[in-house]
This record gives C-alpha cells, structure tokens and sequence, in this order.
C-alpha cells in the first residue's frame, strides 16, 4: 500500500494543467475551450490523467509523456452574461492500481467575459438609424471595388489585371484603370431604441447587431448616455460585446 500510494501521488506531481477560452464566449452557447496538461517531469510519464473542472467537463490521457503535453478540447456553456470565474482545475488518476483515486486542486487565477446572448432582429438593422446615412457610398480613394474612374500610367505597383490593355494598345506605356472604393456607413447602436421586453432582451439584440455588422461596416455603441464612437476591427468589434456583456454590473 505504501508502494502504490508513494507511485500514485508521484505519478500526478509536476503536472501543470491550463485552459483557454475562445475569444468570444455568448451566454446560452456552448463555448469550445483548449485543456492542455504539461508534464515537467524529467524522466517519467504520468498514466491515466484524468482533467476536471468545475465537475462540469474533463478530458482523460491514458498517458502525459515526460518534458511533453496533452491537450484536448471541452465544451463550457455559461448562463449569465458578464465576468464569470474559472473556478478550480483538478488533476487526479487512479494509477496504479485503482483502489484510490488521488489528485491535486488548482485555482484559476482568470475570468473569462461572457456576451449577452445574441438575439435577432426583426429586420438588418434592427430599427437601429445610421449616424449619418444608410446604404453603400462611393469614396474618392483609390480601391478596387468602386466604379471606373480614370485612367492613367501604370507605375509598377498596381496588379497586372488593372491595367486596361486596350488603351495600352494604342499608347507607348502601360495604362492602368483607377477605381473608386465603396465604403459602408457607420452603423451607431442606440440601446434605448432597440425593441425588447427589457434591458437583457434589448442588450441581447444589440449584441446579435455588433456581431453581424461589426466585421461589414463601422459600428459604434450608445449606452445610457455613453458613446463609444464608430470603427471597425476586431478588437473594436470585441470591445463593444465587452461593453454589452458589462452593462450594469458597477
């Protein structure tokens, strides 16, 4: 019993578990996470590694090989909106022999935010008014996307199917064609003004707008009072979800 007890605690030491979150994480939508374990061992492999958290989901690795790692994918669904907790990661095993089962706790030194549910609108744009105009603009910078708007020499940077080779035809050099750039107008989402039996349903809906504009066009954020203007990105895009996801909770 000494033997086996001495193996089974050995068996578990220098394990170094970790998980990561998505970068978006919706309340009611369950969320892929990466469990990983790492064993720091020098010399021996760890058996029958069994990774828990929460008691809600774990992973097991019939082996975790010295200097190496496992990992694996588990899936989290959150019901609340906001900062949530990781809580605890337990790392057990019932090697060697499997009479005990003996393990290590962890704490999660990290919170993951958790975006409102996303709800559909009833139209595109949800009721939601454009902070200056609707619909596509042609801008006067240079793109690939607008309509004909010139042409002039070809200067060796632009791509060998803008150049307009009938012109060229008839001219010593090579002539490109110059196109115009649509841009989309910005999209401002007035929390106020969206449809919704209450403040969650209304937070919902707005976010369900930020994720399906938020990589078309710019889309700024109108919050009791609080703008946050107009841009686009990722980073823009997951800073508004943050904001909806925190709405309230000072």
């Amino acid at each position: 019993m000494s033997v086996t007890g001495m193996a089974g605690m050995y068996n578990i030491k220098k394990l170094i578990p970790d998980l990561q979150p998505p970068e978006e994480i919706y309340a009611g939508i369950p969320a892929v996470f990466h469990f990983s374990v790492r064993n720091s061992k020098r010399f021996l492999p760890s058996f029958l590694i069994r990774l828990e958290c929460n008691t809600e989901q774990s992973l097991v690795f019939p082996v975790v090989l010295q200097k190496s790692h496992a990992s694996g994918s588990v899936m989290f669904t959150f019901a609340q909106r906001g900062n949530v907790p990781l809580g605890r990661i337990k790392i057990s095993s019932p090697y060697p022999v499997g009479f005990f089962t003996r393990y290590w706790s962890f704490e999660i030194n990290r919170t993951v935010t958790v975006f409102p549910h996303p709800i559909p609108s009833a139209d595109s744009y949800g009721g939601v008014e454009d902070s200056q105009a609707t619909g596509v603009v042609l801008s006067r910078e240079r793109g690939l996307s607008g309509e004909l708007e010139r042409i002039y020499p070809y200067s060796g940077s632009e791509p060998l199917r803008m150049i307009h080779w009938k012109h060229s035809a008839r001219s010593q050099d090579l002539l490109v064609k110059g196109f115009g750039r649509y841009t989309v107008a910005p999209l401002v989402i007035d929390l106020e003004t969206l449809p919704g039996q209450g403040v969650e349903e209304r937070l919902s809906r707005a976010a369900w707008l930020v994720k399906r504009w938020g990589r078309d066009r710019p889309v700024g954020l109108l919050l009791g009072g609080h703008l946050i203007p107009s841009a686009s990105g990722k980073q823009h895009r997951l800073l508004l979800l943050k904001e909806l996801a925190l709405y309230g909770s000072d």
